[in-house]
C-alpha cells in the first residue's frame, strides 16, 4: 500500500512540477493535441463501425433469433470498443511521445537537473533516438496486444468477465503506460527495453500507483492532452527512485564520513549517481 501511494505521489509531484515550469506545461500541449485529433477520429470511426465488424465476423448468427442476436452482437460490440480504447490508452502515450520526442527529452533533463546533480543524456543523434523509441514502442505495443487479446477472451466468462478481468485489463494498462513515460528517462540512461521493464517489476506496486490512475484520467476526453507534460515530469522523478539515485548522495556522504573516520578516503559517484539495484543490473 506504501509503494501504491508513493507512486500516486509521483504523478502529483510531476504535475506540480510543471505547473511551477509553466513554459514547459504550455509547449506539452501541442504533441498532445495533435495526437488528440488522430485518436478522436480513429474512435469516432470504430465506434461507427464496430457493429459492422462484428456482424462479418459472427455470419453463424445470422439466423438467431430475437432478443438473442441483438444481445450477443450487441455485447461483441462493446467488447470491440473497450479493446479499441484499451489500445488507444496504451498506444497514445507511445504516439504523443514520439511526436514530441526533443521537448519531452529536455524536459525529463530539466527535471533531473532541478533534482540535482547532471542529467544523464543519451548522445544518440535525434534520428536514432526517434528510431529507438519507435521501435521500443512497437515491440511494447505487441506485448499489449497480447495481453489485449487474452483478456478480450476471458471477457466472456461470466461475472467474473464482466468484474476481475476488467480490473486486470486497468492494471496491465497502468503497468505498460508508466513503461512508456518512464521510457524517456530510462533510455538518457542508456537502458534497453528488457531491462527497463525488468526495472518497473521489481517494484510493481509503485509503478501501479502511478500508471493506473493516469490510465483512468486519460479515458476522460482532453485530460490526458493536459497530464501528459506532468506525466513525463512525474516519471522522471520515479525513475530516479527506482535507480537509488536521490539516495544515492546521501549513501555517498555517510559513507565518506565512515570512511574518513576510519582514515580511508572514499570518492562518491560523479553527479551522485548510485549503481543500479541487483535486480536491475
Amino acid at each position: 500500500m506504501r509503494d501504491l501511494a508513493g507512486g500516486f505521489g509521483y504523478l502529483l509531484a510531476g504535475q506540480r512540477w510543471v505547473l511551477r515550469h509553466g513554459r514547459w506545461l504550455g509547449f506539452g500541449l501541442l504533441p498532445g493535441l495533435v495526437s488528440l485529433v488522430l485518436y478522436a477520429g480513429a474512435l469516432i470511426g470504430l465506434g461507427y463501425g464496430a457493429d459492422d465488424l462484428t456482424a462479418w465476423a459472427t455470419p453463424f448468427a445470422d439466423d438467431w433469433s430475437a432478443p438473442w442476436l441483438g444481445l450477443f452482437r450487441g455485447f461483441l460490440t462493446a467488447l470491440v470498443f473497450c479493446l479499441g480504447l484499451f489500445l488507444a490508452v496504451i498506444t497514445f502515450t507511445a504516439v504523443t511521445l514520439l511526436i514530441g520526442q526533443p521537448f519531452y527529452e529536455s524536459l525529463s533533463e530539466e527535471v533531473d537537473r532541478s533534482e540535482g546533480g547532471d542529467a544523464p543524456e543519451s548522445g544518440l543523434p535525434l534520428w536514432r533516438e526517434l528510431w529507438v523509441s519507435a521501435r521500443d514502442s512497437v515491440k511494447v505495443l505487441v506485448r499489449v496486444l497480447l495481453y489485449g487479446i487474452l483478456l478480450f477472451a476471458l471477457g466472456f466468462i461470466p461475472v467474473v468477465g464482466q468484474t476481475v478481468i476488467p480490473a486486470i485489463g486497468f492494471c496491465v494498462s497502468g503497468f505498460f503506460l508508466a513503461e512508456e513515460l518512464t521510457a524517456v528517462a530510462l533510455a538518457r540512461r542508456a537502458v534497453e527495453l528488457g531491462d527497463r521493464l525488468a526495472l518497473l517489476r521489481t517494484r510493481r506496486m509503485l509503478v501501479l500507483g502511478f500508471g493506473v490512475p493516469l490510465v483512468l484520467a486519460f479515458l476522460v476526453p482532453l485530460v490526458a492532452v493536459f497530464l501528459m507534460p506532468g506525466a513525463v515530469a512525474g516519471a522522471t522523478l520515479m525513475v530516479r527512485d527506482l535507480t537509488g539515485e536521490d539516495a544515492a548522495p546521501e549513501a555517498g556522504a555517510a559513507e565518506s564520513g565512515a570512511d574518513a573516520g576510519a582514515g580511508a578516503g572514499a570518492q562518491a559517484p560523479a553527479g551522485g549517481f548510485g549503481p543500479p539495484p541487483p535486480a536491475y543490473s
